[in-house]
C-alpha cells in the first residue's frame, strides 16, 4: 500500500514538474499519421457496423424469403382455383 502511495506521488510530481516539449511535426510525418489514424478509424467502424447489422440483414433476407413463399402459394392456389 506504501508502494502504491510513493508511486503516486512520484507520478504526481513529475506531472507537475515536466516543462512543455518543445517539439515540430512537419506537414508530411502529421499529414501521414493523421491518415493513417483515419483509415485505422474507419476500418474499425466498417468491422462494428457489419457486426452490428449482420441480424437486421439476416432478418430481412428470412422475411423476404417467406413472402416469396407466401406468394408463390398464393399464385399456386389461384391456379388451381381458376380450374386450368
Amino acid at each position: 500500500m506504501k508502494h502504491r502511495i510513493a508511486t503516486g506521488l512520484a507520478a504526481a510530481c513529475a506531472l507537475l514538474l515536466s516543462q512543455a516539449a518543445a517539439a515540430y511535426v512537419g506537414p508530411g510525418a502529421g499529414l501521414s499519421l493523421l491518415g493513417a489514424l483515419w483509415g485505422l478509424l474507419l476500418a474499425v467502424g466498417a468491422a462494428l457496423a457489419f457486426v452490428l447489422l449482420w441480424p437486421l440483414r439476416r432478418y430481412l433476407k428470412r422475411r423476404s424469403a417467406s413472402q416469396a413463399a407466401l406468394r408463390a402459394a398464393d399464385a399456386e392456389r389461384r391456379h388451381d382455383a381458376s380450374g386450368t
